[in-house]
């Protein structure tokens, strides 16, 4: 899948319901409620209830050093983020709604998507977390060794 796959398909694709099965191929557009975008140097998407959740490596980083998400990439927009995986696995946020957050560890402002985008041009991606439903706090050390979190570093394509 292309990333002009990827935005043409998230113009016509139908929302999500929740428990609702994912498209057989092809993105799938992902409620930006089912999102927290987090600013700060290595800038982090949250996901919820994302159908790529099983596709997704497990993330184990006890240390807190978050590794490589292996044949995945993702374009930051204004508009839409992209996250794209091997074979058909992938998902686009309209990003533009969704919420945007400072870094609770690094003292980064909230601002909007606009910094998000550009805290990933300057990191060069972004941490890529799926969860079954976005926590109350952030709580990277819990976050990070839960064994239920999915996903890693992931490059952002240039």
């Amino acid at each position: 899948m292309t990333v002009a796959d990827a935005c043409s398909s998230a113009a016509s694709a139908p929302r999500r319901r929740s428990g609702a099965p994912a498209w057989e191929s092809g993105p799938v557009l992902l409620d930006p409620e089912n999102t927290l975008f987090v600013r700060g140097a290595t800038p982090v998407l949250l996901l919820a209830d994302a159908p790529v959740h099983d596709a997704l490596p497990f993330l184990t980083a006890p240390d807190g050093a978050v590794p490589l998400c292996e044949g995945w990439s993702i374009v930051p927009r204004l508009t839409l983020c992209v996250v794209d995986g091997p074979g058909d696995h992938g998902l686009v946020v309209p990003a533009l709604a969704a919420p945007v957050v400072g870094g609770a560890d690094d003292g980064t402002a909230s601002g909007g998507m606009g910094d998000w985008c550009a805290d990933a041009e300057q990191a060069g991606g972004a941490v890529v977390l799926s969860l079954d439903h976005l926590p109350e706090a952030l709580d990277w050390s819990a976050l990070l060794s839960s064994g239920t979190a999915r996903g890693g570093f992931v490059p952002a394509l240039v």
